[in-house]
């Protein structure tokens, strides 16, 4: 099963980093063609000969502070993809072209809520063609410090995550999630991006975080003290946050991941990391077709826009 949007989706929105204005389109791709971002801007520029093209693909991912980034060959980079990346992945979409008008996808409300929600309300199209899937077949792991990240077998996908934090307002979480018949959608497509204020002030210093709006698009913790606007969408939203993001790191692998991933504070540099330590592994993975059964247990499998109700 493969599937594609059935209409062309817009967003007019603003950077996280920049505080910019950026508009961003979802378009249909045909089968087997997989997912890519486009920097429109570049591509308009007569004068500009770079390739405006990304492949959404692991190996296209440098390192980058807090969000990841994508480069091709030609320097061209967007930043910031790991929630339109969770969202095309929780709702099962396999083709399509996320075209943006600079450096940086828009922020939103920080969550992939409103990219869920603009997806299935546009409608989602099946398309001719195998199921494929990218099956682990035995673990693999990275440790950076305290943190860690781990792939292991597993019948379908499944994100094991637990975050330790010092401010008492995050203080220690945990949350087990098998990603199957919408479950990203009504347990985790909602929750925001969060950070300590510490971080916040570091990061306007340096000249980030312009569009960041606390309470709006993004949650800020210091101590004891949450500033979420009308509150927290889940006591543990900081966690579900780390699966969301986690779950859009995994879809640069290329294809849906049957494995189980773990992870122990950590981040989008680790899940990168990982994802390379898997396909540096000989026997550790292989490309396959599924059959409509297995299909079926896969993140996106018979959602539909009551979903998004659960997570109002």
């Amino acid at each position: 099963m493969q599937k594609t949007v059935a209409k062309t989706i817009t967003f007019n929105g603003v950077g996280l980093h920049s505080g910019l204005p950026v508009r961003m389109t979802v378009e249909a791709a045909r089968p087997n063609t997989g997912l890519s971002f486009v920097r429109s801007d570049i591509a308009a520029d007569i004068n500009d000969t770079r390739d405006a093209r990304i492949e959404a693909r692991w190996d296209s991912v440098v390192p980058s502070k807090l969000c990841t980034l994508i480069r091709n060959k030609d320097g061209v980079e967007i930043s910031t993809i790991e929630h339109i990346m969770a969202a095309l992945a929780g709702c099962g979409v396999t083709n399509a072209v996320v075209s943006v008008d600079g450096p940086e996808v828009p922020i939103e409300d920080g969550s992939a809520a409103p990219f869920v929600a603009a997806l299935l309300s546009a409608g989602l199209v099946r398309q001719e063609g195998p199921t494929r899937v990218l099956k682990v077949l035995k673990p693999v792991e990275v440790v950076v410090g305290d943190a860690t990240a781990r792939l292991e077998p597993a019948e379908t996908m499944e994100i094991d995550f637990h975050i330790d934090f010092e401010d008492a307002a995050i203080g220690v979480q945990t949350k087990n999630l098998v990603m199957a018949n919408g479950a990203f959608i009504r347990e985790l497509s909602n929750s925001r991006t969060f950070c300590r204020q510490a971080e916040v002030d570091w990061m306007q210093s340096n000249g980030l975080a312009l569009g960041g709006v606390p309470g709006e698009n993004a949650v800020v913790f210091d101590g004891d003290h949450v500033e979420s606007g009308a509150g927290l969408r889940h006591d543990d939203e900081p966690v579900r946050h780390k699966m969301l993001d986690a779950l859009g790191d995994l879809a640069l692998a290329g294809a849906p991941i049957l494995g189980r991933y773990v992870g122990v504070r950590s981040g989008h540099a680790m899940t990168n990391a990982l994802l390379r330590e898997l396909f540096a592994t000989p026997g550790a993975w292989a490309f396959a077709t599924v059959n409509e059964a297995v299909a079926q247990t896969l993140p996106g499998a018979g959602v539909s826009v009551s979903d998004l109700s659960y997570c109002a």
